[in-house]
């Protein structure tokens, strides 16, 4: 039975115990005054003592007892390492025995009282607001002094208070006399149930991997925006509080208050463990989104985590935060890789009518700008991964783009990426037309899309000016190309302006020609489209510049001289401002009512 008391002294005593030696007859007068008042809390008597509060009753009391234990404990020290033959020893044990039982009674009592006040909240906020440093606290504090603590605090606050000192205290009494065991089992047992229970109310359940996996999309987000939100309150108060109590109760031993804090935070191993279940969900590409909550969520709380579980017998839970944050990586980047693929493997036919806006240029570019809006963590997911090469791609796309961001340019690149994917896709779809002219129409629309896009989100800060600027002369290029080959031959119909004067023979086959050109232009064009209010504004401007004035200097010049001739209306078909009213009707996908070229004379 020494066994135990003997191995206390090989660790360094507690703060409020001495080391020093009694001699022989002042240990045998410490036991016997240590015997009238431990015996009087005997927890096995039949006196009131039994089912009364030690700690709860007269503080003085509690101090006296907690006094006589320790000097019984250096009085037993004394008889075993230099009387060890006194008859004192075995009373001396059994006196010690007896204190420790009613301290362990005292202990789950305090505890258990205390369960829901106590709560990891309040402990949390205690520890980090500095309002009472607990650490330097060796002794309960007296009456008076908690009087006049009460006084600017509130009852619940005391309470904790003097819980809290009263736990020290007798923690540091067990352990000193040999007694962690007795008095860490109590602990465990009920800080345990708080911390589960804690959990529980915050929706944190057993994950298992068929479940999560056969959610579907609504009930898996539901889930993610649950666990984000009870992750925070988890590491931020629960356990944070938990380790502050812990830390405190504990203190006379580093490693009893590591090992005790490990158990009692058993579920964080669980509750970590969540978003690698979630990362090994099939790689759908609406899902990258809650993916990436999740992964701001855990990297957001990265640092507290390794704070509060900082020791070696919690290092798998810091581990476990790793694991799941390279999981999330991991399925952010496949995801986005299947993305890119999906969009090169498109295999549509269809033939947007009029060279409108593929839907896949809304759905990519929707996508893209949605990604930009969580370019801080995309920014830290690929600041060491370089996108991917193509080859079938044209290399001079996989410039840097430039910004004045901060940003690490890691994400810029493979947004960039991840538009010119859809740009070469793209071209190839714009091949479906047979009319060239409308491929540059359907080319100029769709990059227009994606430009106003990216200046309309985040995506403009991303890719920077310079990107922009090139996209943007590449829709004038690719409209310049349609306005060429879809009016260069009603251009070239009409004389040029350094064209010697033409007689009438020559004027009438110079405006049939033109008549034919035009009609077969606008017939043809009557309808595409041009969604872009801007685009549609600047091509309408761009063909009436270039043909109107052309027009109606050759209309002016010859209209008087062919009005004598016969059928005049059958080669002169066409006012200026008739052709400035066709011209305006362009581009809506129908002509307008009443300005529609009349029909071929028979």
């Amino acid at each position: 039975m020494l066994g135990r008391f003997l191995s206390s002294f090989s660790t360094p005593s507690t703060p409020s115990s001495s080391t020093h030696k009694f001699s022989k007859s002042m240990a045998e007068e410490a036991v016997e005054h240590a015997e009238s008042i431990i015996t009087k809390w005997d927890p096995n008597s039949s006196s009131i003592t039994r089912v009364t509060s030690l700690f709860h009753g007269n503080r003085d009391e509690a101090e006296d007892f907690l006094t006589s234990v320790r000097d019984l404990r250096r009085a037993m020290h004394t008889l075993v390492s230099e009387h060890p033959a006194s008859g004192m020893l075995v009373p001396s044990q059994k006196l010690m025995q007896m204190a420790m039982a009613r301290l362990q009674k005292e202990f789950y009592q305090i505890l258990a009282a205390t369960r829901d006040k106590l709560d990891p909240e309040s402990v949390s906020l205690r520890s980090s607001d500095g309002s009472r440093n607990f650490e330097d606290e060796n002794e309960l504090g007296s009456e008076e002094e908690l009087k006049t603590a009460g006084e600017s605090i509130t009852d619940v606050e005391r309470v904790m208070a003097v819980a809290m000192l009263d736990l020290k205290s007798i923690a540091d009494c067990m352990i000193g006399s040999g007694y962690s065991n007795e008095c860490v089992k109590i602990y465990k047992l009920i800080r345990k149930s708080v911390v589960d229970e804690g959990l529980h109310l915050l929706g944190i359940e057993k994950f298992r991997p068929s479940q999560i996996h056969k959610m579907n999309r609504e009930a898996l987000e539901h889930m993610i925006k649950n666990w984000i939100n009870a992750v925070k309150i988890a590491v931020k108060t629960l356990f944070n509080g938990e380790k502050a109590l812990c830390d405190h109760v504990f203190s006379a031993s580093q490693t009893i208050k590591e090992s005790c804090f490990s158990e009692i935070s058993e579920g964080a191993r669980n509750l970590f463990k969540f978003p690698v279940l979630v990362a090994k969900c099939k790689k759908l590409p609406e899902r990258i989104f809650p993916l990436m909550e999740l992964y701001e969520a855990l990297s957001d709380l990265q640092p507290e985590v390794e704070f509060i579980f900082n020791s070696e017998s919690t290092s798998d839970i810091n581990l476990q935060v790793v694991s799941s944050l390279h999981g999330l990586a991991e399925s952010i980047r496949a995801v986005l890789s299947d993305f890119a693929s999906t969009i090169q493997n498109d295999s549509s036919k269809t033939l947007i009518m009029g060279g409108g806006i593929h839907p896949l240029t809304q759905k990519v570019m929707n996508y893209i700008s949605s990604l930009a809006d969580y370019s801080r963590i995309l920014s830290d997911i690929f600041s060491d991964s370089p996108p991917p090469r193509n080859t079938a791609l044209p290399e001079a796309y996989f410039e840097s783009p430039t910004s004045d961001s901060s940003l690490t340019p890691a994400v810029s690149v493979h947004l960039a990426w991840l538009i010119l994917v859809l740009l070469c896709k793209l071209d190839r779809k714009a091949k479906v037309y047979k009319d060239m002219s409308l491929s540059y129409l359907f080319l100029a629309n769709n990059l227009q899309i994606v430009l106003d896009k990216v200046c309309t989100t985040r995506l403009n800060v991303l890719l920077g000016e310079d990107w922009v600027f090139k996209l943007a002369q590449k829709v004038i290029q690719y409209a310049s190309t349609y306005e060429t080959m879809a009016w260069g031959k009603v251009f070239s119909s009409l004389p040029d302006v350094n064209s010697p004067p033409l007689s009438p023979e020559e004027a009438k086959e110079c405006f049939q020609r033109f008549n034919a050109a035009f009609e077969e232009a606008y017939k043809k064009q009557s309808s595409w489209v041009v969604p872009d209010m801007k685009l549609r504004d600047e091509l309408k401007v761009s063909i009436a510049k270039e043909l109107l004035p052309a027009y109606r200097e050759f209309y002016d010049t010859h209209r008087m001289t062919l009005r004598m001739e016969n059928n005049f209306e059958m080669f002169v078909r066409f006012t200026p401002d008739d052709l400035e009213n066709y011209i305006s009707a362009l581009f809506h996908g129908t002509a307008l009512s009443g300005i529609a070229p009349p029909p071929t004379p028979q």
